[in-house]
């Protein structure tokens, strides 16, 4: 009969009363108060400090009075129980937030006092585009965009409007090639006033084929409604359809083809620009 001794190492080592006693550990964030389990030092944390025998923790106590204490284990209380404190993780830097147009975003924006000038697109799809990507760094500038109802609106506007010093308008044209009726319309308008534009048929056509997940935009013939004509080939249902499609599919600027791009930044500068000053 083999006699087993209840009280051998085996069985010490792994009584309740011999496992080391694990104490909880918390991040000394700034400000975090707690007492010097030994010295009874009582503080909120204002600091640390590395030293060849390690970090140490400085606390300030009701008085201003501050003491280093190194960071051992267990050597502090909170809220009487003991702790070991140990340096906060250091926060990631934050990337500066992009609004759609791709410039840095305002955050907790209250749009300025809207300025005298403005920037005029042909209608309310070219508006609607430019509102869905440029809309936080006009509301940041003060920039209203209004629509024209068509280009052949853009005389009677101007001579309504009467643009001059510090009442600029910057005017965005579909179609804009030479040669075409939209070039035409938009000459020798004064230096108060600057047109920019891009060469598609339609703001449509603006937005990139693959956003809209389409391979292309489809040729339309001469004579046709170009909206129309894109919704017969592609098969959607309607222009009102489509609008939606392409409206939906834009989020930011890199949704748009570069000649729309360049010509709402060059607007938007030269709307905000003092006068004087050459764009």
């Amino acid at each position: 009969m083999t006699f087993r001794d209840p009280y051998s190492a085996d069985i010490l080592s792994g009584h309740p009363r011999r496992a080391k006693k694990v104490y909880p550990t918390v991040a000394a964030e700034r400000d975090l108060v707690v007492e010097d389990a030994e010295t009874g030092f009582c503080g909120a944390v204002v600091g640390f400090e590395r030293t060849y025998d390690g970090d140490f923790v400085r606390l300030e106590d009701n008085r201003g009075k501050t003491r280093l204490f190194a960071m051992r284990e267990a050597a502090f209380l909170l809220d009487g129980a003991p702790v070991t404190l140990t340096r906060p993780a250091p926060s990631a830097a934050r990337a500066p937030s992009r609004s759609a147009s791709g410039s840095t975003k305002v955050d907790g924006l209250r749009a300025r006092v809207a300025l005298p000038s403005r920037i005029w697109v042909e209608g309310i799809h070219d508006a609607a585009i430019v509102e869905r990507v440029w809309g936080h760094d006009l509301r940041v500038e003060g920039v209203v965009v209004e629509h024209l109802e068509g280009l052949d609106n853009l005389g009677d506007r101007l001579a309504e409007f009467s643009p001059g010093p510090g009442r600029r308008v910057g005017v965005l044209v579909d179609h804009l090639v030479e040669g075409s009726k939209e070039s035409a319309l938009t000459r020798s308008l004064g230096p108060h006033v600057a047109v920019t534009g891009h060469p598609y048929i339609d703001v449509w056509e603006a937005v990139r084929p693959a956003a809209v997940g389409i391979d292309a935009w489809p040729r339309i013939p001469r004579g046709e409604d170009w909206k129309t004509g894109v919704c017969r080939t592609l098969g959607w249902a309607s222009p009102q359809e489509g609008w939606r499609r392409v409206y939906n599919s834009v989020n930011s600027f890199r949704d748009l083809e570069a000649p729309l791009i360049g010509a709402v930044e060059r607007l938007v500068d030269f709307v905000t620009q003092p006068d004087g000053l050459s764009t």
